[in-house]
């Protein structure tokens, strides 16, 4: 079963082809034909959601697939991906942890076209068509179109309206240059990293695209300095919002929004590891330990954020008395999916702590299997257990490092908590007896 999704994939791919009618030769009907490959520079894409265009921008660099690199671009964000062929003129780029690719094929004039594919089995239906060109480096205009703005959106911004969401606020960080517009948009779930737009008379757009699903924020500057808009979240629904500039706003404490049910101290689970073994914070390789517990998905791009931050952190760290546990809940109920997915996660960012498959990823299934939580909010949770076996803290969501001092603030907090609950004497090997026959 080690190669079975990698086997579905190619199969998934193969009929995506077909079915977008790329034209893909066979090798050996054509041995001498040579494989087509896309310019090296800047390019411009543009994603039709819905009725929606979602332009995005990326860098090639390289003369063929086995050696270059694609690289989207959102403001100073980079993000590096691999590209391998699919016949003499089409192109595949995976989405580096995320089930989700890029499958173009080369136009006779140099131009991409194709789909941004989900690869998750039984969801492949979702896709969304882009087209892409050389040597055009801005996003939304082209240069010398530029219409002067009414207004400077720089600062801070209270977006509402969201209601389809169970916590419908966000909070805006937005900085304009000129007509440039760049940001980010944070709620209690995390962030929507790092946003590239403009202002143009009282209109202002902002897109991203970074390995998940494209997203764009576009609306109008109202003339009482409030903003009404839209946003269209890839391949699914669009939502409404209105802004106002605050420089009070705030989201809810992401310490308080997630806590133990009254009267109950510790977390208990058990879920199996990429080999299937059974895990439980009652093991032996956890008594005594500083233990974080994550609550992640593959999917999900703030989680892969705060894998960014946390494999490092453990890795140096992890002689100190502590571990961790990321428990994944993936698009599908299925281990050997789960396998898969997390094992890509484990791979690319070195994780040398324990990854452990939850489920399906539902938020109504997780607050099932932990039940010791009052409610299940956001991917990723982060949880902060005592040498005890207490949990100490919960931290709901993650904001990275486009948040600014919100990022800061969240890396010095989770450093001198960390650090006290280190410090912190290991309990007797008596009190584990006890806690072990109820006492």
């Amino acid at each position: 079963m080690k190669n079975y999704y990698a086997k579905m994939q190619v199969l998934a791919l193969a009929s995506l082809i077909s079915t977008a009618a790329f034209a893909v030769n066979k090798v050996d009907e054509e041995p001498k034909v040579a494989k087509k490959f896309i310019k090296e520079g800047i390019w411009r894409g543009v994603f039709k959601v819905a009725e929606t265009e979602v332009p995005f921008n990326f860098e090639l660099k390289g003369k063929d697939a086995e050696h270059a690199t694609f690289t989207l671009l959102n403001g100073t964000r980079r993000d590096d991906f691999h590209i391998k062929y699919l016949g003499q003129d089409s192109l595949f780029i995976k989405m580096n942890t995320y089930d989700a690719a890029l499958v173009a094929k080369i136009e006779s004039d140099g131009r991409i076209s194709g789909e941004y594919k989900s690869l998750v089995p039984g969801l492949q239906g979702n896709a969304l068509p882009f087209t892409a060109e050389q040597g055009k480096s801005y996003r939304f205009v082209e240069p010398g179109k530029d219409v002067a703005p009414t207004a400077n959106l720089t600062g801070k911004w209270e977006f509402k309206g969201f209601s389809k969401e169970a916590v419908p606020n966000k909070v805006a960080i937005l900085k304009q240059e000129g007509n440039k517009l760049t940001g980010v948009i944070m709620q209690v779930t995390g962030d929507s990293r790092e946003l590239e737009g403009t202002v143009q008379g009282n209109q202002f757009v902002l897109s991203g695209f970074s390995g998940p699903s494209p997203k764009i924020y576009k609306g109008t500057i109202n003339e009482d300095g409030t903003l009404s808009g839209e946003i269209s979240q890839g391949i699914y629904d669009n939502l409404k919002f209105t802004g106002v500039k605050d420089s009070k706003a705030e989201l809810p404490d992401p310490y308080k929004l997630t806590h133990l049910k009254e009267g109950v101290k510790k977390l208990a689970f058990t879920f199996p590891d990429l080999n299937g073994k059974p895990v439980s914070l009652t093991d032996d390789k956890y008594k005594g330990k500083v233990v974080i517990v994550e609550l992640v998905g593959t999917w999900c791009p703030n989680c892969t954020d705060q894998t960014v931050f946390l494999s490092p952190w453990f890795n140096k760290n992890s002689k100190r008395g502590v571990e961790a546990i990321a428990i994944g809940f993936e698009q599908k109920d299925d281990l050997e999916y789960g396998k898969y997915t997390l094992g890509k996660l484990r791979d690319k960012y070195n994780i040398k702590y324990d990854i452990l498959f939850g489920g399906l990823a539902d938020k109504r299934l997780v607050a099932d299997k932990l039940p010791a939580l009052n409610k299940f909010i956001a991917y990723p949770t982060t949880i902060i257990i005592d040498r005890k076996g207490e949990v100490r803290e919960i931290y709901t969501g993650y904001t990275g490092t486009v948040t600014g001092k919100y990022y800061d603030d969240y890396e010095k907090k989770f450093n001198k908590v960390l650090d006290e609950l280190i410090a912190e004497p290991v309990p007797s090997a008596a009190y584990f007896e006890a806690q072990a026959n109820g006492k």
